[in-house]
C-alpha cells in the first residue's frame, strides 16, 4: 500500500510566485536556463541551474556548483521569496493547459515504497544522469523539485480535492510564459489530511509518469542521510521526497517523433524496398504532416514527401505490452535493422522532437539536414501501466508529458 503523507513546504510569496516559477532543470541547457533567468533574481532557476549565476566552470558537477545552489535557496527563504508552512499539509496543484486541466495532491512519497516498487518505474535510469540531483538535493537538504507521479483514480480523493477547490480561493493563479495556468491551494484541514493519507494507503501501486532520474536521486540522497544518522526511525523527512500525484485520467502524453541523419548507406530505392517489408506504404497527398491516428501506424517524411506506414501483422506481439508499443515496432522493424539504430539512447544519428512543438519541426529538421522524420502515435497511460505492472521497461524517448510541473512552487526540507 501507498504511502503518501503531508509535508512543510517551503513556498514563494504570494505577490512572487509568477516569478519564482520555472520550467524544470532538465528542459534546458547551461545557456537557455541562464536567458530564461534574464534579470529575474526570484527566478527558481538560481537554485535549480545554480550554474547561470558562476561563470564559465569546466566541470559541471564542480562543488561550487552546488554550494550557490544551497546558499540561492538559503538567501530566498532568509529574504522572504520563499516561506515555510507552520505545520504539515497538502497542496492541490492545477494546470491548464489549451483548456485541458489537470490537478494533482502535492505531498511526500516514501523512499522504501520506491525501493519495495510499490512506486512503479517504467524506465531505467543512468547513474551519470543521477549525480547532478543527488548533488543539488544533497547540498541544499531539500527536493528543490517534485516527481511526477500517477495513480488509478479514486472517487473519494476526487471528490475531496474538487470540494476543497469548489470552497475555498487559490493561494496562486497565475499563467506563465508558455501560456500554461498554474493555480495552487493549500489544503490545510488535517481532518482531510489524515483522510487523504488513509485513502492512500489503500492504493496498491502509485506510478512514476515523469522524473525517472530525480526520483532515484531523491531515494539516493534519503539512503546516504540513513548512513548518516543510523537510529532514524523511519518518520524522518529524509525517508520520503516531494511529489505531485495526477489521478491517471487527467494526464496526457504527447507523441515523440523521431528523426535520423541518414540511410545507413541506403539509396532512397533500396530504403525503400526494405522498409515495405515490414511496413505497407501510401504516400500521403495532403498540405498538412501525417499524424498517425491509430495504433501501429506511422508518418514517414523524406525527399519532401509525407508517407503513411502501417506494420504488417505479425511484426510484433500484440499481447506484449512493450512490443506493441509503437516506438517499439519502429524501434525493431525499421531503426535498428535498416537505419542501423541499434541503441537509440548513444547512437548520435537519432534524435527525438516532442510533440508540443509540432510536425511542422520534423519537416523543418529534414530540410535542414536530417534524411528522414517519423510521426508517431502517442503511447498511452494504460500502457504505461501496464508496462510498469509487468515489471517491464519501456523503449527510452517513449513518453512525452505536458504541460512540466513548475519548479520553485513548493520544497520539502530534508530535516
Amino acid at each position: 500500500m501507498a504511502v503518501v503523507k503531508p509535508f512543510k513546504g517551503i513556498t514563494p510569496k504570494k505577490a512572487l510566485a509568477s516569478k519564482v516559477a520555472s520550467l524544470p532543470y532538465d528542459v534546458m541547457n547551461r545557456e537557455e536556463a541562464k536567458e530564461m533567468a534574464g534579470d529575474n533574481p526570484y527566478s527558481f532557476l538560481h537554485i535549480a541551474r545554480s550554474e547561470i549565476d558562476l561563470p564559465e566552470v569546466e566541470n559541471p558537477y564542480d562543488q561550487i556548483v552546488y554550494e550557490t545552489a544551497r546558499k540561492n535557496l538559503d538567501r530566498f527563504i532568509a529574504e522572504g521569496t520563499l516561506e515555510t508552512e507552520a505545520q504539515p499539509i497538502y497542496y492541490i496543484y492545477r494546470q491548464i493547459m489549451n483548456g485541458r486541466v489537470q490537478t494533482g495532491l502535492v505531498g511526500c512519497t516514501s523512499i522504501d515504497d520506491y525501493m519495495n516498487d510499490v512506486i512503479k518505474k517504467h524506465e531505467f535510469t543512468r547513474p551519470a544522469k543521477e549525480i547532478d540531483r543527488i548533488k543539488n538535493f544533497d547540498h541544499c537538504d531539500a527536493n528543490t523539485e517534485p516527481i511526477f507521479l500517477t495513480y488509478r483514480k479514486n472517487d473519494e480523493i476526487n471528490l475531496i480535492v474538487n470540494d476543497w477547490i469548489k470552497f475555498h480561493m487559490p493561494t496562486y493563479n497565475f499563467i506563465s510564459e508558455d501560456d500554461i495556468t498554474h493555480i495552487l491551494w493549500k489544503l490545510d484541514d488535517l481532518s482531510l489530511v489524515s483522510r487523504i493519507s488513509e485513502i492512500f494507503d489503500g492504493i496498491d501501486y502509485l506510478y512514476i509518469a515523469d522524473g525517472h532520474h530525480r526520483s532515484a536521486s531523491s531515494v539516493k540522497v534519503g539512503l546516504m542521510r540513513r548512513e548518516q544518522y543510523p537510529d532514524y526511525d523511519g518518520t524522518e523527512e529524509f525517508n520520503f521526497f516531494m511529489s505531485v500525484i495526477f489521478p491517471d485520467e487527467d494526464l496526457f502524453i504527447m507523441d515523440y517523433n523521431r528523426v535520423v541523419k541518414d540511410l545507413n548507406g541506403h539509396t532512397q530505392d533500396d530504403y525503400m524496398k526494405l522498409v515495405s517489408e515490414k511496413f505497407d506504404i501510401e504516400k500521403v497527398e495532403q498540405a498538412e504532416p501525417f499524424k498517425p491516428m491509430t495504433r501501429a501506424t506511422f508518418g514517414m517524411f523524406i525527399d519532401n514527401a509525407w508517407y503513411k506506414l502501417t506494420a504488417h501483422k505479425g511484426v510484433y506481439d500484440e499481447n506484449d505490452p512493450v512490443d506493441r508499443l509503437d516506438v517499439s515496432i519502429l524501434q525493431k522493424n525499421l531503426l535498428d535493422p535498416i537505419l542501423g539504430i541499434e541503441d537509440p539512447r548513444t547512437n548520435e544519428r537519432i534524435d527525438f522532437v516532442g510533440g508540443i512543438r509540432g510536425l511542422k519541426a520534423l519537416e523543418k529538421r529534414v530540410s535542414n539536414g536530417f534524411a528522414v522524420a517519423f510521426s508517431m502515435y502517442p503511447t498511452t497511460m494504460d500502457d504505461l501501466i501496464d508496462i510498469a505492472n509487468a515489471g517491464e521497461v519501456m523503449p527510452p524517448k517513449s513518453t512525452w508529458f505536458e504541460p512540466k510541473l513548475r519548479s520553485g512552487l513548493f520544497v520539502h526540507r530534508l530535516f
